[in-house]
């Protein structure tokens, strides 16, 4: 090429390919470092993987096959029905009692556990000496062996030599039945289960309570918000997201609540909950093992459908802050 002075410059050649080289320290360095991390993460995360296979979706599936079929617990043969189990509970009278125990148990206790349990917030979120005490007593049945819980209360309810009916008697009434009257043993139940229970929602609520900024409560009253327009406009929206974990949790509970019912009404007179009623058909004399697995597979089967309907349907009104 010639340019404007006579000059002439030639092109530049193209560069030639360099070869890599080897890593240097650095890269090798990392490397090594993603491979100990790795090796971390593998030694951490199968076995803990290995045992929820193990002992969790195992017997899921190990369930779900029960359910089909014909078996006495201890059998070494079983014979293979299909969805006869399924058919047989879900054309039977019987059927219909399961599920309405269920849920008057599980709508009851939900809803008086919640409701009392944020009156009794509402009161310890104060403060004044002795709160935290306050707050360890309403908490600490939770935390109790149902076991013992239902034995304890066992006694109070009896109506021959239990307090409950000693202080009827001395005011001049009649104990009733609790145990031979069929909805009374489900009050029963009911009634001691939300006892015990109503310290995690009284505990749950706090938290909520006390993660509200006192400068919106401020703001509020400021604009002439009194207490009930201060609840339930500025406090109860704010609270959407507690209600909602507190939700969830409690059907969940109340679904698979055993040891109440099984200590305090053993037959299962008017207390007899899709949960129990499987551990009857199995357990309870009438040795139907692939039945109860059935029940077991059908629980299952609902508390996945409720979770899901919750977090569709109702999480949509939740108000995160």
């Amino acid at each position: 090429m010639t340019a404007g002075l006579g000059r002439t410059t030639a092109e530049p050649s193209p560069p030639e390919a360099v070869a890599p080289g080897p890593p240097g320290p650095a890269s090798r360095a990392r490397r090594r470092r993603a491979w100990r991390e790795a090796a971390v993460f593998v030694a951490l995360a199968v076995p803990n993987i290995a045992l929820i296979v193990m002992f969790t979706y195992r017997p899921l599936f190990l369930n779900v096959y029960y359910s089909t079929l014909d078996w006495t617990l201890g059998a070494p043969t079983a014979r293979a029905v299909g969805f006869g189990n399924y058919v047989q509970f879900f054309s039977s009278s019987q059927a219909g009692q399961v599920f309405l125990t269920t849920a008057v148990f599980t709508v009851a206790t939900v809803a008086l556990s919640m409701g009392l349990g944020l009156l009794v917030a509402l009161g310890l979120n104060r403060k004044v000496r002795g709160a935290g005490l306050a707050q360890a007593t309403v908490f600490s049945p939770f935390v109790l062996s149902g076991v013992g819980v239902g034995l304890a209360w066992q006694y109070i309810f009896d109506p021959t030599v239990g307090a409950l009916g000693a202080i009827l008697r001395g005011i001049g009434l009649q104990s009733p039945q609790w145990f031979n009257d069929d909805s009374l043993s489900l009050v029963m139940v009911v009634l001691v289960y939300v006892w015990k229970n109503l310290g995690y929602a009284a505990v749950i609520y706090l938290a909520g309570l006390q993660s509200i900024s006192s400068d919106i409560l401020e703001a509020a009253a400021i604009d002439g918000a009194g207490a009930g327009r201060k609840f339930f406009s500025v406090v109860w929206p704010l609270l959407s997201p507690t209600t909602f974990f507190l939700m969830v949790t409690s059907i969940l509970n109340s679904l698979q609540a055993f040891d109440l019912i099984r200590v305090m009404t053993p037959l299962g007179r008017g207390t007899t909950t899709l949960i129990y009623d499987a551990y009857l058909r199995a357990f309870g004399g009438y040795n139907q093992a692939g039945y109860s697995a059935m029940l077991s597979t059908v629980l299952f089967v609902l508390l996945v459908a409720l979770t899901l309907v919750q977090l569709v349907v109702l999480e949509r009104r939740v108000h995160y802050r």
